[in-house]
């Protein structure tokens, strides 16, 4: 069995070549899992867009937090503006 992986963040690919040795798993076990893996494709796909958004939020709220502390910005919020959006990114 030949299989790629890419690494989504660097574009990198790998290419590896699964044989049946000794100890591994029969030709019926590897398509069972195969099967289960597609069985769950949906399923492992509304996780990964779940775990994207929540990172992408939590880059947000570091991003606006480290807005707010920088020198040529913190005047131009009162402090009241300041304390509520901190909560908020909290």
């Amino acid at each position: 069995m030949n299989v790629t992986a890419t690494d989504k963040g660097t574009s990198k690919n790998a290419k590896i070549t699964i044989t049946n040795n000794k100890g591994r798993l029969s030709k019926e076990e590897i398509e069972n899992l195969i099967k289960e893996a597609e069985r769950f494709k949906d399923q492992d796909e509304k996780i990964r867009k779940r775990v994207e958004a929540k990172n992408g939020l939590e880059s947000y709220c570091v991003s606006v937090k480290h807005t707010l502390d920088e020198q040529n910005l913190k005047d131009k919020f009162d402090a009241s503006d300041k304390e509520t959006i901190t909560k908020k990114v909290k």
